[in-house]
């Protein structure tokens, strides 16, 4: 996984050296948004991340001139049409396991940065050793920690029945955490926005209508930048993990802009139904010199022009299951890359 990884970020740092600026680099820069979900617990590679790394992306922060805010401020600003400065940043952590409270709330309490939890209620209830406690979630609370709706028993945001009961579903699992939050962690909880992690990742149009219907703004786990001007129903976060949380591809990460697109085809529909490999086509606002696609493993995609701003990218072979995304890059200035990842999922 690790060699898959640096071959990824080898071939980004490779197109940059062959491409020159990009213009329009005055478009907005957006937010970046990390997600975390275990620290020190090495037994789950895929989502754990070591202290050691942890405590490097802080320090970054904090010597860099970084402004870390909570995620339901940087939502606030984008719904109410207000400007986020520059090298503002949010960090996230789904799941609410334990070794947030055992391992990561210290070094949060260090640096004076807040962070968003998101929560599936569930194996709280049930008094799960691998999950946090209300109480500890309430200590939390009083230094910086904010927490958000992960759904009751962290079930997959795919209709795998008729429409009613798909709905009566996802509203059940939705407004039973919601009702949690509130009783353990006070009223306002998760409220100034309404904040849903999407488990998995996974959604579908139409399941993510539903849930904006309901009042949530969505948050995905597909990497990228969250342009301001975005849709609600898909906020992106660059997930961290120890395989890919070195400080370059943290501060690669770190400074990344959104891609410039204007038109993107399938729009909101992560769902492959019959076409696989799937096509993306992406329409951009100005041409971009180098653009380059990626598969997850690092594997370039077939990229075609159809004029200078619009181009169709489509995998070489099948995409297989559970999900794969597409994720295509350009440099900017200052040694800094416009990104944008596509998520597709297979069934």
């Amino acid at each position: 996984m690790k060699k898959m990884l640096s071959g990824f970020l080898f071939l980004l740092f490779c197109a940059g050296f062959l491409s020159a600026q990009n213009q329009g680099d005055s478009q907005s820069e957006g937010v970046v948004v990390f997600m975390y979900h275990r620290f020190e617990e090495p037994k789950y590679p895929s989502t754990n991340i070591r202290m050691e790394q942890f405590e490097k992306h802080l320090e970054y922060l904090s010597q860099n001139g970084y402004s870390v805010w909570a995620l339901s401020k940087i939502v606030r600003y984008i719904v109410e049409g207000r400007e986020i400065p520059k090298k503002v940043v949010s960090l996230t952590i789904d799941d609410a396991y334990k070794s947030i409270y055992t391992h990561a709330f210290a070094k949060f309490k260090e640096y004076n940065f807040p962070f968003t939890v998101f929560v599936n209620s569930s194996p709280i209830d049930n008094d799960s050793k691998n999950y946090m406690s209300w109480d500890e979630m309430r200590e939390m609370k009083l230094f910086g920690a904010e927490f958000a709706n992960h759904s009751k028993t962290h079930d997959y945001m795919l209709p795998k029945e008729g429409e009613l009961s798909w709905k009566k579903r996802i509203k059940y699992e939705l407004e039973s955490t919601q009702q949690r939050l509130h009783e353990e962690l006070g009223e306002e909880t998760n409220e100034n926005p309404k904040l849903f992690s999407y488990p998995f990742g996974e959604y579908t149009k139409e399941t993510a209508s539903f849930i904006k219907d309901l009042g949530y703004v969505g948050v995905t786990q597909t990497s990228g930048v969250i342009d301001i001007g975005g849709d609600t129903k898909f906020l992106p976060r660059f997930p961290m993990a120890e395989a890919y949380a070195d400080m370059n591809g943290f501060v690669l990460k770190l400074k990344a802009l959104p891609l410039p697109i204007k038109e993107i085809t399938p729009k909101e529909e992560p769902l492959i139904s019959s076409e696989n490999p799937p096509t993306l086509t992406l329409e951009l606002k100005y041409p971009l010199k180098n653009l380059n696609c990626y598969l997850s493993s690092g594997e370039p995609l077939s990229l075609e022009w159809a004029s200078e701003t619009k181009v169709l990218i489509r995998a070489k072979k099948r995409l297989e299951p559970p999900r794969e995304k597409y994720t295509c890059t350009a440099q900017a200035k200052e040694g800094r890359w416009y990104w944008y990842s596509h998520l597709w999922i297979i069934k």
